[in-house]
């Protein structure tokens, strides 16, 4: 029995050879994997006041009636939205189905009352969201098996938390594909208007715009391949003079951009909806604008029959692809 006991350490040499072989092989298919060019899909969707059954019930009842009184109370809901917007199971479950028709690897979310509130409809994703006490949250899901890292709130957008944070995103962080996205909802009620105007809502759309121009700039400076996506609440592509597009910078030698809508055909969400341009986009700084696979540009519309059954939202999803070598 002594003379067999010699044997042992061999059968540990070869499992420790076949152990590393085993190691290497991992490595060199990581290696290959992280090598080869990846397509994603980025999208951008606001779900308009989207919570979870329970929060809705609980906030329904004490509704705000006027837009002074919801500022000093951010966790409420209007009045009308609170009569209107309450959705069933079977409204959740047409949100899942346009979710899963949309089958993106990266959405920007708005008007989502966090994780708990998405996770109702986006199965198998991951999820960062502004720290902001407000029921209208922006945030991203993010596909479960993409490497990320959530991002600072960008404070300023929100003017001292009486508008929506801006919410960041790294995406494949430390690797050559580092991608660093923007989400954002920027004030509603001056889609067309002057930025110079004295009303209240373009007042403060342009307050925002210099704060969201600095971003742009800083990632522009540092070569970063970047994205700014969401609700900017502005028909850009029908701007004159020094509107919104132009306080960005876009198109200047500092801070361009390029804006994946453009030259694409503009289509409403459902039938009978009234709108006359995007307000949706998906804008890619110039290192980023390379990677756009031409042609990809979608806009998820409604059935006529979902729009009319059910409570979806009154944006659609805007979606481009990304080759990311």
């Amino acid at each position: 029995m002594s003379a067999a006991r010699p044997a042992r350490p061999a059968r540990r040499l070869y499992r420790s050879s076949v152990s590393a072989m085993a190691l290497a092989l991992a490595l060199l298919a990581a290696q290959a994997a992280t090598a080869a060019p990846t397509t994603i899909k980025l999208a951008t969707w606001n779900m308009e006041w989207f919570l979870t059954p329970a929060t809705f019930n609980t906030l329904k009842g004490g509704c705000t009636r006027d837009e002074s009184t919801h500022r000093w109370n951010p966790r409420s809901i209007p009045c009308d939205v609170a009569a209107t917007l309450e959705r069933s199971a079977t409204d959740v479950a047409g949100m899942v189905h346009v979710a899963e028709r949309l089958d993106a690897d990266v959405i920007a979310i708005e008007e989502v009352d966090g994780a708990g509130a998405a996770a109702q409809v986006f199965r198998n994703y991951r999820f960062c969201f502004t720290g902001g006490h407000e029921v209208q949250n922006t945030g991203f899901a993010i596909r479960r098996g993409l490497p990320y890292r959530c991002g600072p709130d960008l404070m300023e957008l929100s003017l001292g938390d009486q508008l929506r944070r801006g919410a960041t995103l790294v995406l494949y962080p430390g690797t050559p594909r580092e991608l660093i996205l923007l989400a954002v909802h920027l004030k509603s009620g001056c889609a067309r208007g002057s930025l110079d105007s004295s009303a209240r809502a373009c007042e403060r759309l342009a307050r925002q715009a210099p704060f969201l121009r600095d971003w742009i700039a800083a990632q522009q400076r540092a070569g970063h391949r970047y994205a700014v996506l969401g609700d900017f609440n502005r028909e850009l592509q029908s701007e004159r003079g020094e509107g919104l597009w132009a306080r960005l910078g876009a198109g200047g030698p500092e801070t361009p951009l390029f804006n994946t809508a453009d030259g694409e055909r503009f289509r409403n969400c459902f039938a009978g909806q009234t709108h006359t341009g995007y307000i949706d986009y998906i804008l890619l700084g110039t290192a980023l604008v390379p990677a756009l696979q031409r042609g990809s540009f979608e806009r998820l519309t409604y059935t006529p029959a979902d729009a009319w059954r059910l409570k979806l939202s009154d944006h659609c999803p805007v979606a481009v692809r990304l080759r990311l070598d």
